[in-house]
């Protein structure tokens, strides 16, 4: 539902010829997905297939393969975004592939890979969070473990699909690229797992979402909102004590380096706590934003889409419709001397007499 729609719409953006392979009647689950709708698309449906041309094609029929054969013939690559045994049902690995076009990209998005004891579990984002750990270092300590507030699993699996794709292409060479929501975000535990690997310390969820060694590196209340910090270093920690006040933070053994601040990370806090309530976050944002200090209000998604950093980067953009314009966020890629050629959803099974015809005849190009 959204995995490999991203990663082929991020495709699209950067210029390839993307086509959506919809099984009939319905087509994708996405379309009739979300409360808003513009035009003829819900905006979930808008949001993840922006610039691909859809065909319409019942793989499950001698003639539904021939078509999407043909198309094979002409095309890079091959992304499929289903359970491992269904991929394997409908010929969309690359033994099957491979014989249409031996230079074809097949890449498999899957939940938890083409083999493994869970290969043909569903899985959903939700999911993934819980059974990798992401949940469980997520919220304050001793509340609810907590989701992140968007998709993360998804979304990072399509990024990752999309290079995995581009890599194989590149290359040249064709063949099968499994890549799994599950492998995905362990490997996004980098350095938390490294720590468990070699040194056989568990992560644990940290208060106000507080990193684990860098302190101070959290949210922190102020007298009328939040505040992010992240003070990586003991010389930005010395400008920090300097533009607040607090110079003897600089010389006191509790408080003067990382170490020390990280051995003594309950009264520390505090005490940062009990100063940084004392200003309006904005306050403390135009003090300490000059003097280098990596710092932010915490913000909503409506003042971010509408700020102008976002507006300044070109992040949200204006698609014509038929019968109105449909703003999205834009591509986070940019490449100097081009720029994305942003055009709507396409319809249902829109291309297909274009692409795929009544028969299998070879498409323009892929």
């Amino acid at each position: 539902m959204l995995a490999g729609p991203y990663c082929g719409m991020l495709l699209a953006d950067l210029g390839a010829e993307v086509i959506k392979i919809e099984m009939p009647p319905g087509g994708d689950i996405a379309r009739s997905t979300g409360k808003h709708r513009i035009g003829d698309s819900t905006t979930y449906f808008a949001s993840l297939n922006r610039g691909k041309k859809s065909v319409a094609l019942d793989l499950a029929s001698a003639e539904g393969r021939a078509a999407f054969h043909a198309l094979v013939a002409t095309a890079d690559g091959v992304i499929t975004n289903l359970r491992p045994g269904a991929i394997r049902k409908l010929g969309l690995d690359y033994a099957t592939l491979g014989a249409v076009n031996p230079r074809i990209a097949c890449l498999a998005l899957t939940g938890f890979g083409l083999t493994g004891p869970y290969a043909d579990r569903p899985a959903y984002d939700y999911i993934i969070q819980a059974m990798m750990g992401l949940m469980a270092l997520t919220g304050d300590p001793g509340g609810t473990p907590t989701k992140t507030g968007y998709s993360v699993v998804d979304n990072s699996a399509g990024i990752m699909a999309a290079l995995g794709l581009v890599a194989m292409i590149h290359g040249g060479k064709g063949g099968q690229a499994d890549v799994s929501l599950y492998d995905v975000m362990i490997s996004q535990m980098n350095y938390l797992a490294a720590d468990y690997l070699n040194a056989a310390e568990v992560p644990q969820r940290q208060h106000s979402g507080s990193h684990p060694f860098f302190v101070p590196a959290q949210i922190f209340a102020t007298a009328d909102g939040h505040l992010a910090i992240f003070i990586s270093h003991d010389r930005f920690w010395q400008v920090f004590c300097d533009a607040v006040g607090q110079p003897g933070w600089k010389v006191d053994p509790a408080f003067a380096t990382m170490a020390a601040r990280d051995a003594n990370r309950v009264p520390v806090l505090a005490a940062l706590s009990a100063l940084l309530r004392g200003r309006t976050t904005q306050e403390w944002v135009d003090l300490l934003e000059p003097v280098g200090i990596v710092i932010a209000g915490v913000s909503t998604l409506d003042h971010a889409l509408d700020s102008d950093l976002t507006r300044a980067r070109g992040m949200v953009v204006d698609i014509a419709l038929d019968d109105g314009t449909l703003r999205l966020v834009g591509s986070p890629i940019l490449i100097e001397g081009s720029s994305p050629d942003y055009r709507r959803a396409p319809r249902l099974g829109e291309h297909t007499a274009h692409l795929a015809g009544q028969t299998a005849g070879r498409p323009h190009a892929v």
